[in-house]
């Protein structure tokens, strides 16, 4: 298998933000093994549309952003740079 067969990446994810870290934390918490997500620094959090719902029904508080950009569902690969000739 090639580099990231079998990966597939949901193009419905939906960018939103937390009032505060603890809601984060709190959604974080319920939808680990339910829903995929992704987290970012910046406090954003990529999570299905349908999750949307779900989360709204556990009360954790959230705004959404819009759709998710290309950039952000995207997989990070890291370049460790060339390795050293000896």
């Amino acid at each position: 298998m090639g580099f990231g067969a079998g990966i597939q990446y949901n193009q419905d994810m939906i960018r939103v933000r937390f009032t505060d870290l603890d809601a984060k934390k709190r959604a974080m918490g319920r939808l680990a093994g339910r829903y995929s997500s992704k987290s970012f620094g910046t406090g954003e959090m990529l999570v299905p549309e349908r999750a949307l719902g779900f989360l709204a029904i556990e009360s954790v508080s959230f705004q959404v952003e819009g759709p998710a950009t290309y950039e952000q569902l995207a997989p990070s690969l890291r370049d460790s740079g060339a390795s050293p000739v000896q």
